[in-house]
């Protein structure tokens, strides 16, 4: 049985962020998104930064996750961009039909 995830990346510009959920939903890839303004702080090339970003989650399936991936650096331009996912353990079945029914 195939697994459903959430899809985690953030991007610092917010047409980007928009670029990639009007993508990955356009091609049926994801049911839907979430798009969060955050303060974000992390090591990058031996320097601290602080900056904000667009933090992008989407709700799937496991088989789509190369592809996701996939889509996203297309499109991002980070040059190491967190693209990650976890496990939906448990979720309502009304909840995980509606991603049955949207990812193809």
């Amino acid at each position: 049985m195939d697994k459903y995830i959430i899809v985690t990346t953030l991007c610092d510009k917010e047409a980007i962020a928009n670029q990639i959920i009007d993508t990955l939903l356009e091609k049926k890839l994801v049911a839907g998104s979430q798009l969060s303004k955050v303060s974000s702080k992390y090591w990058w090339n031996n320097e601290l930064e602080e900056c904000s970003e667009y933090k992008l989650e989407f709700r799937t399936k496991e088989r789509k996750f190369t592809t996701i991936e996939n889509e996203i650096k297309k499109i991002h331009d980070y040059d190491v961009a967190e693209i990650s996912s976890c496990e939906i353990k448990t979720a309502s079945k009304e909840f995980l039909n509606w991603i049955d029914e949207n990812v193809k």
